[in-house]
């Protein structure tokens, strides 16, 4: 394995995390629903929402939101979603017995998904929007409101990158609190990362039921604590999925509550110095995405914009100086499996996908690290545009 210097993204575990997971495992805590139910309560008050409901991962929470909305009650069910995403959201549209319908970006340095593609796409088919927060970064979420709400139609927000955020400008809201449904992904490059897990959230009663019911797949007859949120076989209605978070990581995410916004401040730092170096040194080299307000959101990505011709090369010379980059995310209407579903072409879509590089973003990141990383960028740049007009 390579020695990275900087790596994209490296989770710690604090004291404090680690004496709830060792918690968890001495007190028999693994047979005990109680840390689930606990980091749902304590989740819901952090993000100031009436109810949420701790899953496997983001994608079962994508999964149980698109099934609440109703999605897959006709086989003509559509969900406009961006094409720049985790190929998840569109896997669980399909599971769901929905078709993915995809739509354009606001801008290449507002990669989240545009409105005005979103309603001259809507139609009778049209069961839900899912609108991404980029990189942790908020969509337009009052216009795609009012869109959604002129057509009646559901707006499940795919927050997985931006856990914990508030933004000043949506009324001091949480990100994943201001549609239907909201969504979240609690991994590894996360401000909230218990290794694997999601979290579901809404303010309406009957969608909570709705996918709580989903989650009960059996009586807990076998459970040392089956009376303790359980129901009975006579009340299982539906056909559910055993998308349950288990005990330990419910101990790790409680824990995590606490440490979660010093860590987004740390990495919110880390994103504006980013947005400083590029703008005072790389001279047209490099376009930082949302540069203009690096610490107006979670801040889980440093995402910058190169020249097409000069992608590859660059992340390979940053390989070899041991700087690790990705690329976020490959436009999924690009892959074989959804190649019949609705696209129109999104230009703004192929060209972001095109010139993107994610450069390494976490709490632990060096002070000095987002200099020292842009500029061996630029450095390698100048050479690449001198060798291209030579």
């Amino acid at each position: 394995m390579k020695h990275w210097r900087y790596m994209l993204c490296a989770p710690g575990m604090s004291a404090s995390e680690e004496a709830a997971a060792l918690d968890c495992l001495r007190s028999g805590g693994l047979a005990s629903w109680a840390h689930v139910e606990a980091y749902e309560r304590a989740f819901a008050r952090t993000h100031r929402t009436r109810h949420a409901i701790a899953v496997a991962n983001g994608t079962a929470a994508m999964h149980l939101a698109l099934l609440a909305a109703g999605v897959g009650s006709s086989p003509e069910d559509e969900v406009i979603q961006p094409s720049l995403n985790l190929v998840g959201t569109a896997n669980m549209t399909v599971a769901a017995g929905g078709q993915p319908v995809f739509a354009d970006i606001v801008a290449l340095n507002e990669p989240t998904i545009d409105p005005e593609d979103v309603a001259r796409l809507i139609g009778p088919n049209t069961r839900a929007v899912i609108a991404l927060h980029y990189g942790g970064y908020p969509a337009r979420i009052a216009e795609l409101q009012a869109v959604c709400r002129a057509h009646k139609v559901m707006l499940i927000e795919d927050a997985s990158l931006g856990p914990g955020y508030v933004s000043p400008d949506l009324s001091h809201r949480a990100l994943g609190t201001l549609g239907d449904i909201g969504c979240y992904t609690v991994c590894t490059n996360n401000t909230l990362n218990s290794g694997e897990g999601g979290m579901v959230v809404t303010d309406d009663d009957a969608l909570a039921a709705r996918m709580r019911a989903l989650l009960e797949v059996d009586t807990g007859t076998l459970s040392p604590d089956c009376g303790s949120g359980r129901v009975l076989a006579s009340h299982i209605m539906t056909h559910g999925f055993n998308y349950r978070m288990d005990p330990l990581r419910a101990a790790l995410g409680l824990a995590q509550l606490e440490t979660a916004p010093a860590a987004m401040q740390m990495r919110q730092r880390r994103a504006q110095a980013y947005a400083n170096v590029v703008e005072s040194f790389c001279d047209g080299l490099i376009e930082h995405v949302f540069g203009w307000a690096p610490g107006e959101g979670a801040a889980l990505l440093a995402a910058v914009l190169v020249e097409p011709h000069a992608r590859d090369g660059l992340r390979t010379f940053l390989a070899e100086k041991r700087i690790q980059t990705s690329v976020h995310y490959p436009p999924v209407h690009r892959f074989g499996a959804f190649a019949k579903c609705r696209s129109e072409g999104l230009p703004r879509t192929l060209e972001f996908a095109d010139r993107v590089i994610t450069l390494p973003l976490h709490a632990e990141l060096p002070n000095m690290a987002p200099e020292h990383i842009v500029r061996f960028c630029t450095t390698y740049l100048a050479r690449h545009s001198a060798s291209v007009v030579s």
